[in-house]
């Protein structure tokens, strides 16, 4: 997978993303809980593309939210939109790979919320991530759909800038090497699978 084919793709989908984003709340609020995001906690949110759960974290009361994206367009459109949030501090939108950017920071919580299979190689990512969480932090991969209905969704337009998403079990493997694991939900509604830094 090229990653600049996967900016590109994202570039191109960026006017329309909120538009076209179909959202579960009762989904979205396990997920969070199941990320750790709670009351002053520190949050990087990666691939964030126009920051759809950027309210999600304010709604919970995080301290602080780092939201990157490797898409320049993505970005473009989240920063106005969160204007107010960035002026304050609070937030702080970041056009770059998650995996080479120089974070200087450690997180309580990170998500990767329906981005998975756009990173090429999945334990990089984790063996990452796990290194920029605070100890007990928490590192979550989820997405509001079941791992078939992702696949099948990938298998479309999308399918140069994905790869398969692995069964939950094969990802909580992976996980279990970097992290404890805390959540494990593979059904026909989600999926997510979730560990903590030990400390």
């Amino acid at each position: 997978m090229n990653k600049q084919n996967v900016i590109d793709f994202f570039n191109s989908l960026a006017p329309t993303w909120d538009a076209d984003m179909i959202r579960d709340d009762s989904k979205v609020d396990i997920i969070m809980k199941n990320t750790g995001i709670r009351q002053g906690c520190s949050v990087l949110d990666v691939a964030c593309g126009t920051g759809v759960l950027i309210p999600d974290y304010i709604a919970r009361g995080v301290s602080h939210i780092t939201a990157i994206d490797i898409s320049p367009e993505m970005i473009r459109l989240a920063r106005p939109k969160f204007s107010d949030l960035v002026d304050s501090g609070r937030l702080e939108f970041i056009c770059n790979d998650v995996e080479e950017y120089p974070f200087r920071t450690k997180f309580d919580s990170i998500l990767v919320y329906n981005a998975f299979p756009h990173f090429p190689d999945g334990e990089r990512l984790i063996a990452r991530l796990s290194g920029l969480l605070a100890d007990g932090g928490c590192l979550s991969i989820a997405h509001g759909m079941s791992r078939e209905a992702l696949n099948r969704h990938h298998s479309g337009r999308a399918a140069d800038v994905s790869v398969g998403l692995i069964s939950a079990e094969e990802l909580s493997s992976i996980f279990g090497k970097y992290l404890s694991v805390t959540t494990l939900i593979s059904d026909d509604s989600m999926y997510q699978v979730s560990g903590t830094k030990r400390s």
